[in-house]
């Protein structure tokens, strides 16, 4: 990595740079859809466990991109 700054990461398209924000995204709006009533808790239990192994599939398939 010698010669790389960080900003070329921000800047990157790859898609596992972006699968951790959009996951905190997701437990975020399904805690606050719960609160507010709009889902029900048995879909809110069924929700994060799936996120969560989606989570997990990403971060075994992630390679490493050109930035990393």
């Amino acid at each position: 990595m010698e010669g790389m700054d960080n900003k070329s990461c921000a800047l990157c398209k790859c898609g596992h740079h972006k699968f951790v924000p959009i996951l905190i995204i997701l437990f975020g709006a399904d805690f606050l859809l719960a609160a507010f009533g709009y889902i029900s808790m048995e879909v809110r239990n069924m929700v994060w466990p799936v996120l969560i192994i989606l989570a997990g599939f990403m971060k075994m398939g992630e390679g490493k991109c050109k930035c990393c």
